[in-house]
């Protein structure tokens, strides 16, 4: 069905701070901040915590995903309120940051992901959709329905029903697709990051074809595998899971055999590429940027203290609905980012009042 692809674009834990601990720690400074400048050396950006804007009658919601299509548009999805039926949760906003279309209202209470291929002279957004929704579909860029499909049950790893009803319930036998990455051979990996813990492997026409990973304590196996991108940086593809609730990076061959896993990091939730560069959204108030060995270069907007802090003086993460506590150049909750053509990053951030970060190299 679909030609040959040619360009990819792309419950908190207790135990938060042990993954935080492990990463290095890069100084960005307060006076560097307070000048609209995170990052060091080559690594700098202006931040601008308001550049999105997304005027009435439609309203901000919790903001999971983002993906930039050929032009440089930005697509966003929100998880949205499943009792706000006919509100679009994904929003197509310009390089300026303008509002030009939406769509989606089918994932309202469970939009998650979003990537954009570009397959022969078409480009294409998928998105995955969990809680109540429980799905995942391809659209045009104008928010033209392709094809949409719900959990394979030839997987074996899903309970009766699962597929035919979808439902609100949660479990290692439940499909809660989180997040999507692109084969070489035109299919795509579809990481079920809140149900049964397994990366699916699809072909081209979206036909189930094999899975590999599953719960467990690491080295193949997950604790929640959030995030998945195909790094084509080095001489040979691989397949790069965030395994989020263990707060590493796990890394597999292009054929889905576990290779090697990376420590250091705090809940990170997804990942993109850009140049030599991979930019992974951690969930505890920070973004960093590692380089073609896995090894992190520069961390953004670090705030992990203060968070942490946060959570542990009032019970639980009550910092990332109350906007008046956040401060500029510092992030809060991290769950998405992704590149431009030109290096700038853009961030959303898992904040009940929306938040898109755009972040313009220096």
């Amino acid at each position: 069905m679909a030609s040959q692809p040619t360009l990819p674009r792309r419950r908190f834990l207790q135990n938060a701070a042990a993954g935080v601990a492990l990463a290095p720690a890069i100084w960005t400074g307060k006076r560097t901040a307070a000048q609209g400048v995170i990052g060091a050396g080559e690594h700098q950006f202006r931040f601008d915590h308001d550049w999105a804007k997304l005027p009435e009658p439609f309203r901000w919601q919790t903001t999971h995903g983002v993906a930039v299509d050929p032009e440089d548009n930005l697509y966003v999805i929100h998880e949205g309120q499943a009792e706000l039926i006919g509100h679009p949760s994904i929003f197509v906003f310009d390089p300026q940051g303008r509002l030009i279309r939406s769509f989606g209202q089918m994932f309202q209470g469970g939009g998650h992901g979003v990537d954009i291929r570009v397959e022969g002279d078409q480009a294409f957004l998928y998105v995955a959709a969990y809680q109540q929704a429980k799905t995942f579909a391809k659209f045009t860029l104008d928010g033209e329905l392709v094809w949409q499909a719900y959990a394979p049950m030839a997987s074996g790893h899903y309970a009766a029903g699962e597929a035919a009803a979808p439902t609100k319930v949660w479990g290692r036998d439940r499909f809660l697709p989180t997040n999507f990455a692109f084969l070489p051979d035109g299919g795509f990996l579809l990481a079920d990051g809140y149900g049964a813990y397994y990366i699916h492997r699809y072909d081209r026409d979206a036909n189930w074809v094999s899975s590999f990973g599953g719960p467990g304590s690491g080295k193949g196996t997950f604790n929640l595998p959030h995030g998945i991108w195909v790094d084509n940086r080095g001489e040979r593809p691989e397949i790069v899971v965030t395994d989020r609730a263990h707060h590493t990076l796990q890394v597999f061959s292009i054929e889905g055999e576990y290779s090697r896993t990376i420590e250091g990091f705090g809940l990170p939730a997804n990942a993109d590429t850009w140049g030599d560069w991979l930019v992974i959204p951690e969930l505890v108030a920070r973004v960093s940027i590692l380089d073609k060995d896995l090894k992190t270069v520069v961390t953004l907007g670090d705030d992990v203290e203060r968070v942490l802090e946060d959570k542990s003086t009032s019970g639980g993460f009550g910092i990332r609905a109350d906007a008046s506590r956040w401060q500029g150049g510092k992030f809060v909750h991290p769950h998405d980012a992704c590149f431009d053509s030109s290096g700038n990053l853009f961030v959303a951030e898992w904040v009940s009042t929306g938040r898109i970060t755009k972040l313009t190299r220096v």
